[in-house]
């Protein structure tokens, strides 16, 4: 009986990640060659940066509410019905030729709706687990899958620059908020009262800064965020210019090593000291950007095919660091701060700077490729040698109170 309970919320799980991979991948990845096709590039920088603005607020807000006021399922549940919705809207401001302030507001609103998904579910997924550092790589592994089938599903009916990907990805974020109700419950947590409003916007969180192993890791992920915005912006456009039809579907590359990554990633952990497995990740990222810079098609495919296990190695490596090691009254406001932290201050930055990079790198001229891709070599090389100039890995598990 314990085995069928067992087996029936790994399902439970599995599902929900591979839904909300599918759903994420169908949005973000189509969205700069739509933006494109519309008129409307000149909006990419700002657009992408919408997910980096409501980081600041969101995941934080959601985060404190699944810790103190509902159960992270039912919550998780309500912000796939508003995304949902506010992908759908978006997707038909784009199309019918709106004005960009309203497309841009209309997208700022989908991330703000958005952007704690992935925290949240990520709790839930935490919650279910016997043995996180074992586990917690494959079953992570089938939100990637997900993300490469709702890719794949985009290029398959020719939506790779219409809006159509946008109204199939509502469709999957309503089947999201459906199957939550096949997950098993999380206790709703006990009611706080007497908050200040830092503790309802979930901004204590912010002390769990003061360990210095947490603080690293968290300052590392962002640093590591910001030459990566560049990524999904201007990847789909290289690949065109090089003259690849369907870059959507080439863009899904970089999930093969991310699976094979997670798969490992259970292993690693238990062999080698996080440092190691983090410093692994960033030297990928190094050479991923450097594939890129060759500025020949099939450097760019092992570029891009690369890209996975840099995600994994760093990012996927900081989840289960701060499940292990912070409080569990904690958890979900950890995880929240590190969406903040990534999605907020260094995708901010990233697609920003990333922006101001590329014009600086085309201005009247075509793209000098090899020049963008290069600097952006060199800001991950930058990171890798101030983590291993600043992690000492030592520490206890503490909250963020201790």
């Amino acid at each position: 009986m314990l085995t069928t309970l067992r087996r029936a919320e790994y399902a439970g799980i599995i599902g929900l990640f591979f839904l909300q991979g599918a759903a994420l991948g169908m949005w973000f990845v189509p969205l700069s060659t739509v933006l494109d096709a519309h008129g409307l590039a000149h909006l990419r920088p700002y657009a992408f940066a919408t997910s980096g603005l409501a980081a600041f607020v969101s995941p934080l807000l959601f985060g404190a509410m699944a810790d103190r006021h509902a159960s992270p399922v039912k919550v998780l549940r309500g912000l796939a019905l508003a995304t949902a919705f506010t992908m759908a809207a978006a997707s038909t401001a784009i199309g019918h030729g709106a004005s960009p302030w309203v497309v841009l507001a209309l997208i700022q609103l989908h991330a703000f709706c958005s952007a704690p998904t992935w925290s949240i579910g990520s709790a839930i997924v935490f919650a279910r687990l016997a043995d996180a550092q074992r586990e917690f790589g494959p079953v992570r592994a089938m939100a990637t899958i997900g993300w490469m089938g709702g890719c794949l599903l985009v290029s398959a009916i020719g939506a790779d620059r219409s809006t159509m990907a946008g109204y199939v990805g509502a469709v999957v974020w309503l089947v999201v908020a459906a199957f939550t109700f096949r997950l098993p419950a999380l206790e709703a947590p006990r009611a706080v009262t007497g908050l200040t409003w830092t503790q309802r916007l979930g901004y204590d969180a912010l002390s769990l800064l003061r360990n210095r192993d947490h603080r690293v890791v968290y300052l590392t992920t962002v640093l590591f965020t910001i030459p990566l915005a560049a990524f999904y912006p201007y990847t789909p456009l290289n690949l065109e210019a090089l003259g690849f039809a369907h870059p959507v579907a080439w863009m899904s590359l970089g999930q093969i090593s991310e699976i094979v990554a997670m798969m490992m990633l259970g292993t690693l952990l238990t062999r080698w000291r996080l440092k190691w497995i983090i410093s692994f990740g960033l030297s990928f990222g190094v050479v991923r950007y450097l594939l890129s810079a060759t500025g020949t098609p099939w450097g760019l495919l092992a570029g891009i095919a690369v890209h996975g296990a840099t995600f994994t190695f760093v990012q996927i490596t900081a989840q289960i660091y701060l499940d292990q090691r912070v409080d569990p009254a904690w958890r979900v406001r950890a995880q929240a701060l590190l969406s903040l932290l990534n999605g907020g201050v260094g995708n901010m930055l990233g697609y920003l700077g990333a922006g101001a990079w590329f014009a600086a790198c085309t201005g009247d001229s075509p793209t000098r490729w090899p020049l963008f891709w290069g600097g952006l070599a060199v800001a991950m090389a930058a990171v890798l040698t101030l983590f291993l100039a600043a992690y000492r890995g030592r520490g206890r598990r503490e909250g963020g109170n201790a």
